[in-house]
């Protein structure tokens, strides 16, 4: 058997293999065999139709099928014997088979580049100071004193203001047509941003009761093809208004909160504050030395590795905005954005990769217990339920490689240079 390997780019090879005219005649003459056997051809017992006959009526299908088998049979050899592993699966280019001949395929698929070297020592990055002020806090407190806020009707009954929560029923019309005759009801808060802005100035000023019409102009990237570019009447009717009552900052709200008093809860959301920041911190500084790791080896990725990313960032993408029960378009600048991060992970990876290799990184499983730990403190799980989930394979591949991947950036990270702003 002959094999030439062809490296068409730095990642994609080309094999071209010869399999001796013998080892063909052979498998064709199995093929024949086995057919001979087992056919049923008018005008013949069963298992005496010549050879030629049957070579009339299956020749095609006996030498693709016998072709097929050759590719099978030789390639996973070859590949051994020319200690190349495919990323992709290969494209098989078969030449026509002749049962006297030589026959031969070529086979093309995507690898990883070779690198020779990589540059991961001596970047410079800036880490933000996590630094809670006063004014952090304070949000904080007023963010969980609107948590215990009531709602209730205002007295005297007044008209609807920025701040309050509505309750309201809408119809909408496009071209003159109404699209659904039964009302809508939603609750909003007037303020918010949660509708459309027209409807907001609409319902601002208006009684329990009332009615007006609110005239909005779609966008042309709107998630609803029907309402791309069009101009929407909404007919609006407010049925209810509710405001706020807060209560006071002091120590019965911070044991409503589940604290001892109130110095004891902004001393807590202060540590929370700067535990999360410290975080956003370590995020960013990740995020500037894989920046930094890949401008200084721009070294080319398999378009393959760099699909199956992307295909993978979108799903989590649209997997979020169903969460927060919006819907998501990929535009063409999306999908573009979504394919250059990709491109950069990918890259990343692969030098991360060579940078494990060259220095001996290893996961240990101390590392994966560890990992467990954390996994369990970021979701509130059990950490044994936590080892349950991740008894699947994949998964716990997963989860080695965002350890390898932590202990590589905390080695590119001790060998920079990096300053606080």
């Amino acid at each position: 058997m002959q094999v030439t390997v062809e490296k068409l780019s730095p990642v994609l090879v080309e094999l071209k293999v010869e399999i001796p005219a013998d080892q063909v005649r052979n498998e064709v003459d199995k093929a024949y065999n086995a057919l001979q056997r087992n056919a049923r051809v008018k005008g013949f017992r069963p298992g005496k139709a010549p050879r030629a006959v049957l070579a009339h009526l299956y020749g095609g299908s006996i030498y693709a099928d016998v072709a097929k088998r050759l590719v099978d049979n030789t390639l996973n050899k070859v590949l051994a014997d020319q200690q190349v592993q495919p990323l992709s699966q290969p494209a098989i280019a078969p030449n026509e088979l002749r049962p006297e001949e030589a026959f031969s395929y070529k086979a093309r698929f995507e690898v990883r580049p070779d690198i020779a070297e990589v540059k991961w020592e001596g970047f410079e990055v800036e880490r933000p100071k996590a630094e809670v002020t006063d004014d952090v806090v304070d949000a904080e407190v007023q963010r969980l004193r609107r948590e215990h806020a009531t709602l209730a009707a205002p007295e005297p009954e007044r008209p609807a203001k920025s701040g309050d929560v509505v309750r309201i029923a809408f119809t909408l019309e496009i071209d003159g047509k109404v699209r659904d005759s039964k009302e809508q009801e939603i609750e909003t808060e007037l303020g918010s941003g949660q509708v459309f802005k027209e409807i907001e100035d609409a319902l601002t000023g208006m009684s329990n009761g009332e009615s007006k019409d609110a005239t909005v102009v779609f966008s042309a990237q709107h998630t609803n093809n029907e309402l791309r570019g069009k101009t929407g009447v909404f007919h609006v009717t407010l049925k209810e208004v509710r405001e706020r009552t807060f209560p006071e900052v002091d120590d019965e709200l911070a044991k409503d909160c589940g604290f001892e008093n109130l110095q004891g809860m902004r001393d807590a959301l202060k540590a929370k504050s700067e535990k999360e920041l410290k975080q956003k911190a370590t995020d960013q500084v990740a995020e500037k030395l894989v920046f930094e790791l890949c401008k200084a080896n721009p070294i080319p990725v398999p378009p393959s590795l760099v699909e199956q990313q992307a295909q993978l960032t979108e799903r989590e993408l649209m997997a979020a905005a169903r969460r927060q029960g919006q819907r998501l378009e990929m535009t063409q600048d999306l999908r573009a954005r979504v394919h250059a991060d990709a491109e950069t992970k990918v890259r990343a990876g692969l030098l991360m990769a060579e940078i494990a290799k060259t220095k001996q990184v290893q996961v240990t499983q101390q590392d994966i217990e560890k990992g467990y730990e954390e996994l369990a403190e970021q979701t509130g799980k059990n950490v044994a339920k936590v080892k349950a989930e991740y008894r699947d394979p994949k998964k716990q591949e997963m989860l080695i490689g965002m350890i390898l991947e932590d202990k590589i950036l905390d080695l590119i990270e001790g060998a920079a240079k990096i300053t606080e702003t």
